[in-house]
């Protein structure tokens, strides 16, 4: 089944979401699609989150120090959003408890990635 748009942002800002806290910058599109790529086959069926995909997801998180690291990931997620339509949002809402990061907000169909990188951008 494919997804509508709002669902498409809300797997953006799952994926952003784990790039809150972080200990170095320098956050690429080649880092985002390598750190989240294990998380495909969760995401689109659900079932059991593979252990790469949260060792990625951890990464990405701990890697997206800045403000523009979080806006360089958010960007690229939403690209590698559009090429996979068939991403539920219920797994995507999942994924960072699953994995044992903890993001400030409850991810929805609606959630807005401009927005939550500014309001989170001091954590």
């Amino acid at each position: 089944m494919m997804l509508g748009g709002g669902a498409k942002v809300a797997f953006v800002a799952v994926l952003v979401a784990m790039a809150v806290v972080a200990v170095e910058s320098g956050v690429t599109c080649k880092l985002v699609v390598s750190s989240l790529t294990p998380c495909t086959t969760y995401l689109i069926r659900g079932g059991q989150v593979p252990t790469r995909c949260c060792n990625g997801v951890k990464l990405l998180y701990k890697d997206a120090v800045t403000k523009p690291d979080r806006q360089m990931a958010c960007r690229c997620m939403e690209q590698a959003a559009k090429l996979l339509p068939a991403i539920k949002i219920k797994y995507a809402g999942d994924l960072p408890g699953k994995c044992d990061v903890d993001v400030p907000y409850k991810i929805t169909p609606t959630f807005n990635c401009s927005t939550y990188i500014t309001l989170y951008s001091n954590l």
